[in-house]
């Protein structure tokens, strides 16, 4: 349950504090949501994974 609770503090932190108004309706911010997880999950550096994209580390791992 931690992670979640970490993306979604980083995803408010981020994305929707200060940006509240910035969304119309729902399907807006549905639509915010879903770009973050991709951006979260597949393109963001981390530090932790050497400097790569999940995705990157991902691939180095499993080869």
């Amino acid at each position: 349950m931690m992670l979640v609770e970490s993306f979604f503090g980083i995803f408010k932190r981020e994305k929707f504090f200060g940006f509240e108004k910035q969304f119309k309706n729902f399907t807006e911010l549905e639509d915010a949501i879903r770009d973050y997880i991709e951006y979260y999950n597949q393109k963001r550096i981390e530090i932790k994974l050497k400097g790569l994209t999940p995705i990157e580390y991902q691939k180095l791992v499993l080869n």
